[in-house]
């Protein structure tokens, strides 16, 4: 990363594919916390519901990760601390899992397959390859600064 604390206002956070520790989701995750922290995170929140999946996941408490990206750790002294603090203690196998399911999550209800298909309909229309909610964040996130669909 090129800052300790991101300007979200000017670039979208890692993408929620991209795995620290195996982990989907969390490069992402800390990259809205580092922003929250500065004043940075324009439209992004931190511990969203999407956030809410990891930190369910490891029993980690986002307000004790959020002193942590505070004192200004990188990525690799966050992920230590997350593996030492977790309640749950997922062993690579579990993480592995859990990330792969995380990617291929896609709107199971009525009310979230409107959403998708409305935020689907005002981005690409055209685009089939939009199906799981990680592809829809990626895409929201490329059109919200420029990106042409």
């Amino acid at each position: 990363m090129s800052t300790p604390f991101p300007d979200l206002t000017q670039r979208p956070p890692r993408s929620p594919r991209q795995r620290l520790g195996g982990f989907a989701i969390l490069p992402r995750m800390l990259d809205k916390g580092r922003a929250t922290i500065a004043g940075t995170n324009g439209e992004y929140h931190y511990a969203c519901p999407l956030d809410q999946r990891f930190l369910e996941f490891t029993g980690v408490d986002p307000e004790a990760l959020k002193e942590q990206l505070a004192a200004g750790k990188g990525d690799g002294e966050i992920l230590q601390w997350i593996l030492e603090k977790s309640t749950r203690k997922p062993g690579p196998v579990e993480i592995a899992a859990w990330s792969t399911l995380a990617e291929q999550r896609a709107p199971s209800d009525v009310e979230s397959r409107q959403f998708f298909n409305e935020q689907h309909q005002k981005h690409a229309p055209n685009r089939e390859d939009i199906v799981t909610w990680f592809d829809l964040l990626d895409l929201d996130d490329y059109v919200s600064f420029g990106g042409k669909p």
